[in-house]
């Protein structure tokens, strides 16, 4: 079995990412790989992101649906890290060149205004850390090719993140019931996804208050001002130049994007 130097795969995504070339996927070629070093191979791919200049300004959660759970074979979500650089406007085009092959994702975002750290935090602590919540596309992107992950290449990968927009409004989410508000994902004019936030581990609280949990186990929290992604309310949608997408959330608002 070929040796694991988590610091030469996160140089190899990292490579990857800035060249906009993607990679065989690494659970193929190191079949002994693990949960724990893929994780240690996002870090040292995130590593090497801090040290161009970007900040860490948040966290995202993804396969929190049961359905993706079942395709990657794990019964737990996984996390990744949200920078500056992956910052979008609402309404502004993106290029779809500087991605690799993107799908996009109806999503909460919840802005917190207080730090939460596990272990013992719960969904109702979420609500009452969190400044508000918008609704967002996540433009997830994989350096591994043809999307051919397995979880170990996605949570190596930054947890197959691209870039992220935020929507128009900001909620508080005491005053909408976020397991059942209505997402509703258009594309070019036609419905292509439908979903509720239910999707998200029951309800994104619950999303949000499991990486609280889990990232106390490593010692790092969830802090004030930071960006969390709760995870994706229905399918990726593929994306390519001259796409416009809008995301409706019930009682919170939408987003919008176009990609040239």
């Amino acid at each position: 079995m070929k040796t694991i130097s988590t610091e030469t795969l996160g140089q190899t995504l990292y490579r990857a990412l800035r060249a906009g070339r993607p990679i065989p996927p690494l659970s193929s070629q190191y079949p002994g790989m693990s949960i724990q070093d893929a994780y240690a191979i996002q870090q040292a791919m995130l590593s090497l992101r801090l040290n161009d200049g970007e900040r860490v300004i948040g966290k995202k959660i993804g396969v929190t649906s049961q359905a993706v759970m079942d395709m990657l074979g794990v019964h737990q979500p996984d996390f990744g890290w949200l920078t500056d650089a992956m910052v979008r406007s609402e309404g502004a085009p993106i290029a779809a060149a500087e991605l690799i092959q993107p799908k996009a994702e109806g999503e909460i975002a919840f802005i917190l205004k207080h730090s939460l750290k596990g272990p013992g935090i719960t969904a109702a602590d979420v609500l009452a850390g969190t400044e508000g919540v918008m609704a967002c596309f996540e433009i997830v992107d994989s350096r591994i090719e043809n999307w051919r992950i397995g979880i170990q290449d996605t949570v190596a990968d930054n947890a197959s993140c691209g870039v992220f927009v935020l929507g128009d409004r900001l909620v508080d989410p005491r005053d909408v019931d976020l397991s059942t508000c209505g997402m509703v994902l258009e594309k070019n004019g036609e419905v292509t996804a439908t979903g509720a936030g239910a999707a998200a581990l029951g309800h994104p609280a619950n999303a949000v208050a499991w990486l609280a949990n889990t990232l106390g186990e490593l010692g790092i929290g969830l802090e004030a001002g930071e960006i969390v992604l709760s995870g994706s309310l229905a399918a990726m949608v593929p994306v390519a130049a001259g796409d416009q997408l809008r995301v409706t959330i019930g009682d919170i608002g939408s987003c919008s994007v176009r990609f040239h």
